[in-house]
């Protein structure tokens, strides 16, 4: 018995390097020290007798071999984690919910009714530009500006999302201009037409600054269009239209406190983007 809890205190600390893709954090995370989660890592390899990780100086990479136990560990994690919570008295499953700024202060508005819908989860909103690794658990929950393709994951179009440019008053001259790497910056940096009177490092700021009448400035139509303050001062533009994506692993799915999140989720987002 010893032997076995051992052998799945190994598969635990693996999940945790792998999803870290590092000993540092993972040690962080487990509480347990980089060098003994070095040692178990290597005894894992040579119980199995497989290559687990490519190991470089930035960290470690799963190998095919480690991507496929990965997967076969995870699912069990994620069908037995609930019932170990329930047995220690934690009646709630952390539900990691990953998408851009604009999507998570719209959810953010109907928090309540998702929170009260999904009472079994304790949820973890995580403002990410980049995609996070569903596959690797990262993030339980992702909302995506296209189709994934990676095996493993399940996904549904929440709808299409528009944008548009907004300011105080049509007279207003100038655009605002976020520095980031986003879909809707990039456009803008591109218009050699429009004159850029202030840049900002983040989205929300932007939009704090074009309340003021500082200028113009690209906001997804679902989040512009309520913000009584600013109109429409410039078509949608179609360069920036894009579909939306509820994303899950598949496995995560069946748990019901993944399932209640998804479903509110949907219909929160579903909606508001049916009103754009």
């Amino acid at each position: 018995m010893n032997e076995m809890i051992s052998d799945w205190n190994d598969l635990k600390f693996f999940l945790a390097v792998a999803r870290n893709k590092g000993l540092s954090a993972a040690a962080r995370q487990t509480g347990t020290s980089a060098a003994t989660l070095g040692r178990r890592m290597q005894a894992l390899e040579q119980s199995t007798g497989i290559e687990i990780f490519h190991r470089h100086a930035r960290g470690y990479d799963l190998t095919d071999q480690g991507e496929a136990l990965f997967a076969k560990v995870s699912a069990v994690d994620a069908e037995v984690r609930p019932l170990f919570a329930r047995q220690s008295g934690r009646e709630k499953t952390l539900v990691k919910l990953s998408a851009g700024h604009w999507t998570l202060h719209a959810l953010s508005q109907d928090i309540m009714q998702i929170s009260k819908a999904a009472p079994d989860a304790l949820l973890r909103f995580i403002s990410a530009t980049e995609f996070l690794n569903i596959n690797h658990r990262e993030a339980v929950i992702g909302i995506r500006n296209q189709r994934p393709h990676q095996t493993g994951l399940a996904c549904r179009r929440i709808g299409a999302v528009s944008f548009a440019a907004y300011a105080t008053d049509p007279a207003v001259e100038g655009w605002i201009r976020v520095a980031a790497n986003t879909p809707s910056a990039l456009w803008l940096a591109a218009q050699d037409d429009k004159v850029t009177v202030m840049e900002v490092s983040a989205s929300q700021l932007a939009k704090d600054l074009a309340v003021q009448g500082a200028g113009r400035v690209v906001l997804p139509c679902f989040i512009g269009d309520r913000i009584p303050e600013l109109v429409r001062v410039h078509p949608e533009i179609p360069e920036l239209t894009h579909e939306q994506w509820l994303v899950n692993h598949d496995q995560d799915r069946f748990i019901p406190a993944v399932r209640q999140v998804l479903d509110e989720t949907y219909k929160a987002l579903n909606r508001r983007l049916k009103s754009q």
